[in-house]
């Protein structure tokens, strides 16, 4: 039994050896198309996002207020996303 669960704990150590934590940046510009001050939210259209999201126009929460009260219909932004992915 003793030689079963070595066996089997060094399996797992091993397994875990492989995995890495990868975080992946996408840099996203896009163009703020409407403003809801109710839902604190903006309509962003923007270009594809690396080979992560096609282009595309979508609604983003804003926080925290202060820099929702910065944006105005018509700027354009610029951002970067973090992926975290386990390999």
């Amino acid at each position: 039994m003793t030689r079963r669960t070595s066996v089997l704990s060094l399996a797992l150590a091993l397994a875990g050896c492989g995995a890495k934590d990868q975080t992946r940046r996408y840099a996203m510009e896009g163009e703020v198309k409407a403003l809801d001050p109710a839902t604190k939210s903006a309509t962003i259209a923007h270009g594809k996002i690396g080979d992560w999201i096609e282009a595309m126009t979508m609604e983003y929460p804003v926080k925290p207020d202060a820099e929702f009260q910065k944006l105005h219909v018509g700027d354009h932004i610029q951002r970067v996303f973090r992926q975290q992915r386990n390999l």
